[in-house]
């Protein structure tokens, strides 16, 4: 019988893992090995149960590796395509060739591991190894499904016959050949030409046909059974992410990046690869170098760079990431990113640079001399210190985590594997490599602006306990208004008597003179000191947002110009802290997202959280939506966006919120009924359609939602377990949205919904069967009722449901109507809601319900629609009150000067009431400063309604 192996390395616990796994290997091969093969087996079966495990299932494995010598094979990589291509050749079937598969990657893995672990291999081995295997996998199971599905599918060609493939790109380290040990693969799924399958037993065409593959192999690759699996795939890097379609064509990829590429898709298209050596790679990177490196030394991404280190910095701070080789301060990711921001910047005059393996780059970014020797030195031990760290790491259990082990035993296995005597050893290198690669990482991604103003004698001001200094003296000499000292004295009291610990006691002594810093020359200096200290008092008690304004000088200076420009930003600022992040780009802040950016956002900034993590996915949804507001508000104050502008951008914010909503609530509803049966795939059968200001893209800062759902379900039920017939599912559907959109978080509540324009209003159902609210609509509604639906806008939903609105709008709109009879019906709306609504008296004036005001002019334009869309379908193409009004003159219903008045009055008093809100006022306004116009739009109402 073969003696047990003893290491005088190993603790208890490591020697009872591995004789646990030594009595489940084979003794009579075993036996066939000498002493040295005993105790590097023993010495494995310690330090990783997924080798003891996979050395368990087939005993041939020990034969090979120690038998036949082929543990000591240095270059296997190579014949990887090939071994694998003639194994799957031999499967008849996906189960058979999702078996070979396994084994293969399983087998391969455990050779590349055993390797690994026992020091026999470098770093550059085993990178090499492990992103060839994954290449030749995926590659194999790539042409396996083809060949599989040709009888039933045949095979994409293009308009001339010729075969199509399916190309696939790989992203992040399989696309820099340095892949690590359990990683998940990123891809990226794309096709030559269009065109349509030939040979199968049906014809698609070729995006429908590969996305079937795709979808095929994506199973094959990641679908776990009792041989594991090959891969977890990630294609979240597609354009559109999760929302774009799985395959693409070459010419949608290449219009997707010239127009809508964003910066962070930039960084990831420098490890963008064509696998398998396939003739189109060249192609492809001549498409994709353009939106990558630009010609001239592009020193805007320096900005990028500075956003992108910004949002690193606040999810460490955020998620209290420790112990992560990865993730944390001077972590894998810091050397990543000094090389990829270089690449970036030069690679377009630099044809050196432009390569996806990062050692290679690193070393040309020396020879350039863009990086000094000691600089790429640190950055280049530091980083195969830390893969060498994370590739052992993830070889002891084939588990995806770059955290540092908390478990001494899991501790000792990990320094064991590197070679170390014991955890200590290895903790300091860890510790000193991330300390050096965070110190070139700071000095490289440094802000531009880290000189300090000079603060002069503020510092000792606000450090003199016993009122020793002149105040208003050293204020006059900081260009501060001197009468503000008495102000600014009691706060420095008061944030000195505030319960600190000694961190951020430090760092409130070290902000303060910047905060006051900031009040020289500005005017209102002590308004702007007021907003200002309402934010501070807020994040007396959070470091890491005092340490955000000492370091961040641009992050101050914002911080003040918003509190100079607008209370509303600063009461948004103080209540809730976490958008002072939005202050570290102001770039950023100032330059809000186009019209389709806001769902992209709102999508990648979601995918950090779990679908089943509903709390923190509602407070993301708020957190995201007062981020962007702010960003809106940022440039409607600083005047970069016009009123018109400011209203599409809050539209459009709220259009992709309501996306969201839907799709998480869709998500909860489903899991628990089922859907509906005969919905067509990807639809859901539903739609939102918003009235008023959202109907009407005229959104503003504080406004409510009015929206009524709809479904266009008849009869049956949901195919689930909780089966519900579909109209209830849609009601309970409707509770979900309503519920995401009212319930109250720490960062309050996403928006307030107005349902009262549902047919038969609160008394009605949450959401309307198409037809029945067709039907209210010609026979039961209210005039107000078809004036709202003026300003209805189908904002979510099949494109089905929005089809049959559409004409449904549209034919209620153009119905002749008495126009006598109609005018009637408006007056006597209107003057019921001045009756209730109107704050006017003899000293002051309602901007939106005064007579002339707001409301007048929507009134007016809700009439033109009703009197005239039979003769002038034009009026019902638009919901917006502007349009409508270019619609009208178009139709010779009102003059140009008529035309001219409401609308320059409506921007006018629209514009009025943004900033009002922005300056913490209300609509009125004293009589004396009423806007003349007014005077007009009152006269024409009284030509148009009371003649």
């Amino acid at each position: 019988m073969t003696s047990v192996p003893h290491d005088p390395q190993l603790s208890a616990a490591l020697q009872t893992q591995a004789l646990r796994l030594w009595q489940r290997l084979c003794p009579d091969t075993l036996a066939q090995l000498g002493d040295n093969a005993h105790l590097q087996i023993w010495r494995l079966l310690a330090l990783s149960e997924f080798v003891g495990n996979q050395l368990a299932r087939d005993p041939q494995w020990l034969t090979m590796l120690w038998g036949e010598g082929q543990l000591q094979a240095t270059l296997r990589h190579p014949d990887y395509a090939t071994q694998l291509a003639a194994e799957l050749a031999l499967c008849p079937s996906e189960a058979d060739g999702a078996k070979t598969l396994r084994r293969f990657r399983n087998r391969e893995l455990c050779r590349i591991a055993c390797r690994d672990l026992l020091n026999l291999a470098d770093l550059n081995e085993s990178l090499t190894h492990l992103s060839a295997l994954a290449e030749a996998v995926v590659i194999a199971a790539r042409d396996f499904v083809i060949n599989l599905q040709a009888v039933a599918w045949g095979r994409a060609s293009n308009s001339d016959g010729i075969e199509q493939p399916l190309l696939i790109l790989g992203m992040g380290k399989l696309g820099g050949a340095e892949l690590n040990f359990s990683s998940d693969i990123d891809l990226i799924f794309c096709y030559p030409e269009h065109g349509e399958t030939q040979g199968g037993r049906r014809q698609w065409d070729n995006q429908q046909y590969f996305i079937r593959i795709g979808q095929k192999l994506i199973n094959l690759l990641a679908k776990t059974d009792v041989d594991g699996f090959c891969y977890r795939v990630d294609m979240r890097l597609r354009p559109f992410g999760e929302a774009g379609p799985l395959v693409v064509s070459l010419a949608a990829l290449e219009d997707y990046y010239q127009e809508q590429g964003r910066e962070w898709e930039r960084f990831a298209m420098v490890k963008a690869r064509v696998l398998g050596n396939d003739s189109a790679a060249a192609e492809v990177n001549a498409m994709l170098r353009p939106f990558v490196y630009r010609r001239y030394l592009d020193y805007s991404a320096i900005d990028a760079l500075r956003r992108m280190k910004g949002l690193i910095e606040a999810q460490i701070r955020r998620q209290a990431i420790r112990d992560n080789i990865k993730l944390g301060a001077g972590g894998i990711r810091e050397v990543e990113f000094v090389v990829q921001s270089h690449q970036l910047i030069r690679g377009g005059r630099e044809p050196g640079l432009r390569m996806q393996p990062l050692r290679p780059a690193l070393e040309e970014l020396e020879r350039l001399g863009v990086l000094g020797a000691g600089y790429k030195q640190r950055l280049r031990q530091g980083y195969d210190l830390l893969r060498s760290v994370e590739n052992r790491l993830q070889a002891l259990n084939d588990q995806q985590t770059q955290t540092l082990p908390n478990n001494p035993d899991d501790l000792l296995r990990l320094a064991l594997a590197m070679g170390d005597e014991n955890a200590d050893q290895l903790l300091v290198k860890i510790d000193q490599a991330m300390a050096d690669i965070h110190q070139v990482f700071r000095i490289t991604i440094g802000d531009s602006d880290d000189d300090e103003q000079e603060l002069g004698a503020l510092p000792s001001l606000w450090l003199d306990q016993n009122n020793k200094l002149d105040g208003e003296a050293i204020l006059t000499e900081q260009q501060i208004e001197p009468e503000l000292w008495p102000k600014l004295q009691r706060s420095r009291d008061d944030f000195k008597q505030r319960r600190l610990g000694p961190r951020g006691r430090e760092t409130l002594d070290k902000l303060m003179p910047h905060m006051w810093q900031e009040l020289a020359k500005r005017g209102h200096a002590e308004a702007v000191w007021l907003r200002l200290e309402s934010v501070l008092l807020t994040i007396l008690t959070r470091t890491t947002y005092l340490e955000l304004l000492l370091e961040k000088a641009g992050a101050r200076t914002q911080l003040a110009n918003l509190c100079a420009s607008s209370p509303w930003i600063a009461e948004q600022l103080a209540r809730y802290p976490v958008l002072l992040d939005e202050l570290i780009d102001p770039v950023a802040l100032y330059q809000p997202l186009p019209a389709q950016g806001y769902a992209a956002e709102l999508r990648e900034f979601m995918l950090r959280i779990s679908d089943d993590d509903l709390e923190l996915q509602m407070e993301a949804l708020r957190q995201f939506k007062q981020a962007q507001q702010l960003r809106i508000a940022a440039a409607d104050v600083t005047g970069v966006l016009p009123v018109m502008k400011v209203s599409d951008h809050l539209s459009w914010l709220a259009e992709a919120i309501i996306e969201k909503v839907v799709e998480m609530a869709w998500y909860q509803i489903s899991r628990r009924f089922g859907v509906p049966h005969n919905l067509d795939d990807g639809n859901r059968g539903f739609g939102v359609v918003a009235y008023g200001k959202l109907g009407g893209f005229e959104l503003g800062y504080g406004s409510d939602l009015d929206l009524v759902f709809l479904h266009q379900a008849d009869v049956g039920d949901t195919d689930g377990d909780k089966a519900v017939d579909a109209s209830h599912f849609y009601i309970k559907l409707a509770q979900r949205i309503l519920h995401l959109f009212s319930t109250r978080t720490s960062s309050g509540v996403l928006y307030e919904v107005d349902m009262r324009l549902r047919p038969s209003g609160q008394s009605g159902l949450l959401v309307s069967q198409i037809g029945r609210f067709e039907e209210y609509q010609q026979r039961e509604a209210w005039t107000w009722e078809h004036q709202a639906l003026t300003r209805a806008r189908f904002v979510f939903g099949d494109d089905s449901l929005a089809q049959r609105f559409a004409r449904l709008r549209h034919g209620i709109l153009m119905e002749r109507r008495d126009r006598q009879a109609l005018q009637l019906e408006v007056v006597k709306m209107r003057q019921k809601m001045r009756d209730h609504l109107n704050k006017s008296n003899k000293e002051w004036f309602d901007l939106k319900q005064g007579c002339g005001g707001i409301t007048d002019i929507e009134f007016m334009t809700q009439y033109l629609v009703l009197a005239h869309s039979a003769e002038a379908s034009g009026l019902v193409r638009f919901s917006d009150n502007v349009r409508i009004l270019e619609a009208a003159l178009k139709a010779e219903l009102i003059s140009p000067e008529q035309a001219a008045l409401l609308t320059s009055t409506y921007i006018e008093l629209r514009d009025d009431n943004h900033h009002r809100v922005l300056a913490g006022d209300k609509g009125i306004v004293p009589l004396a400063e009423k806007p003349k116009a007014c005077e007009q739009v009152a006269l024409l109402w009284q030509q148009m309604f009371e003649h």
